[in-house]
């Protein structure tokens, strides 16, 4: 199943019915796998948010060192040619990941994981249930991840995974929503790119409520200094525009400021979209650039860990 939510961008004023509650048994442990880039402890507040839903939670344990392990793709052929495949390269991560799952098992009880994975987090997450199985795990949430390989043929596009999203497309397992398995796939709405040079249909920049209190605030556009500035289509829009062009071979659509809304979304997965929200937790602030860990986004899907 495939459905698309786009929630308000007026400070997540929307709520669930979920709330905090105190840690319980009968909730499935989550394991968070961090994005490129990322370590550990960037996930650190989002864990002790988890945790205050009553979700024990397991962090992978990768250090911003250790993605320098991904150079040992340079000497493959593969890379060169743009088929590279997951493994070995790749190798390091996934025994991370095993290592917190097994952690998360002992927290289990005898139940299901929910592995939670950010950017590429979450496609390393399916490449993990296709090499070591998935019988552990009930539940795929990924945030802000590029799912799907760049387009070919689009000038100017080059693989920045010199081949592992489209290994990823044609041999892990395609997302399913049923009571067995459930794939949840979360894409921000941060800011809309723009082409480099012509015309662009860009809309606005980062949206914020100017008064968070007020129900019918005032929008104001927000730059990467937090001053305001018009919604014409600037250098911040047409760089970022940029960088989504490299994801999905188009500059001017919306996405979290690295990923775009399009390659962040599955066929078969039960596919929200949240307005308003920032890719990483490197550089957020919740109150002007919340990003998917931000305690009001994660009221928003907060529900998938509890059902």
């Amino acid at each position: 199943m495939a459905m698309a939510l786009a929630l308000a961008p007026s400070f997540f004023k929307l709520h669930c019915s979920s709330s905090p509650t105190n840690p319980t048994s009968t909730i499935r442990p989550a394991v968070i796998l961090p994005g490129l880039g990322n370590n550990t402890g960037d996930y650190q507040k989002l864990e002790l948010t988890l945790q205050e839903y009553g979700v024990p939670t397991v962090i992978a344990k990768v250090s911003r060192f250790d993605w320098l392990r991904n150079a040992a793709g340079l000497v493959d052929p593969n890379y060169w040619s743009g088929s590279l495949r997951p493994r070995p390269v790749l190798d390091w991560y996934l025994k991370r990941i095993d290592e917190a799952v097994q952690e998360a098992k002992e927290l289990a009880q005898g139940q299901t994981l929910s592995l939670i994975g950010h950017s590429a987090g979450g496609w390393l997450a399916r490449v993990y249930m296709e090499e070591f199985g998935q019988l552990d795990v009930s539940l795929l949430l990924t945030l802000g991840t590029p799912h799907l390989p760049p387009p070919k043929g689009v000038p100017g596009v080059i693989d920045q995974t010199r081949g592992l999203l489209y290994y990823v497309e044609k041999h892990c397992k395609k997302a399913v929503y049923t009571p067995e398995l459930r794939y949840v796939c979360i894409a921000g709405r941060y800011i809309q790119g723009a082409r480099f040079v012509g015309d662009s249909n860009v809309e606005a920049k980062s949206m914020v409520p100017a008064e968070n209190d007020h129900p019918t605030a005032e929008a104001v556009l927000v730059n990467d200094l937090g001053i305001s500035t018009s919604t014409s289509p600037g250098f911040r829009a047409r760089f970022v525009g940029q960088g989504y062009k490299q994801v999905c071979g188009q500059a001017d659509v919306w996405g979290d400021g690295v990923v775009p809304e399009v390659s962040a979304h599955l066929d078969g997965a039960f596919n929200i979209s949240l307005d308003g929200v920032y890719h990483s937790p490197v550089g957020s602030e919740d109150e002007l650039r919340p990003w998917y860990g931000t305690p009001a986004v994660v009221e928003q899907w907060i529900h998938h860990l509890l059902d």
